[in-house]
């Protein structure tokens, strides 16, 4: 029998400056919302909140434009300081065309303009870039979390993402700490006793998807407890979001 999956968003967290550790807000979120947090439960959090912690905000009015910059800038109709920061934090340009700058961040991360945002930041010409190493913040996070709250929980690290085959954005996971990430079905059998050959269900961005449900983006509630997921919480913090990433030789869009 399927297990039910509870959502339950984690507000009171507010504006987060450089320095501070994102368990211990966490942790004080869940205790002002009445919550505890259990070694089963998985802790959603949205990047915005981890970038800003790491000091990864930056003003546009510091960054200098290259010409390549300033090149791509004139063919996308963007700014060439913000063009200029997606390449800083490039591994390598993807696509650039009809006004989109997909790149390979220097995580490995596929993503439009390496994920930089100016949403929720509350200082105008600052943008947040992703953290650095979005599946080594996931494992300080829970670390912080069981130094505080007594518990180790999943972390997943979440951010918007748009895809090729389809309209919209929808959460996933870009950094996650003790949680399966993938849950493989190929040499399973259906209800029917049909071999699966193809399914491997993404958990842990189901599991970011789920979470922003529960989270108003304008309403300052960038953290999530989802509870009913036990089977796939994990002692070891495993090997993260990463593991999610599609070789490139298997990617039939770069």
């Amino acid at each position: 029998m399927s297990a039910a999956v509870i959502v339950v968003p984690l507000g009171g967290i507010g504006e987060v400056a450089e320095g501070e550790r994102v368990g211990e807000l966490i942790a004080g979120a869940a205790a002002g919302t009445g919550e505890e947090i259990g070694a089963d439960d998985v802790v959603v959090v949205s990047h915005k909140v981890v970038s800003k912690a790491e000091g990864r905000i930056r003003d546009l009015e510091a960054v200098v434009a290259s010409a390549r910059a300033r090149e791509l800038a004139v063919d996308l109709d963007k700014h060439p300081r913000l063009v200029e920061l997606v390449l800083t934090e490039a591994r390598r340009v993807v696509r650039a065309e009809r006004g989109v700058l997909i790149v390979e961040t220097a995580s490995g991360l596929v993503c439009a303009n390496a994920g930089i945002d100016a949403s929720n930041v509350p200082v105008a010409g600052r943008v947040a870039l992703l953290p650095a190493d979005p599946d080594a913040s996931a494992r300080r996070i829970r670390a912080d979390l069981r130094a505080v709250a007594g518990a180790a929980p999943a972390v997943v690290v979440a951010d918007s993402f748009g895809r090729p085959w389809r309209v919209g954005q929808t959460d996933v996971a870009i950094g996650c700490a003790g949680l399966a990430v993938l849950d493989d079905w190929r040499g399973r059998r259906d209800r029917g006793g049909r071999e699966l050959a193809a399914t491997a269900i993404a958990i842990a961005d189901e599991v970011a998807a789920a979470a922003d449900l529960a989270r108003d983006k304008a309403s300052g509630t960038p953290a999530a407890l989802v509870r009913g997921l036990a089977r796939h919480v994990t002692a070891e913090d495993g090997p993260g979001a990463a593991a999610l990433r599609r070789a490139e030789a298997d990617d039939l869009f770069r």
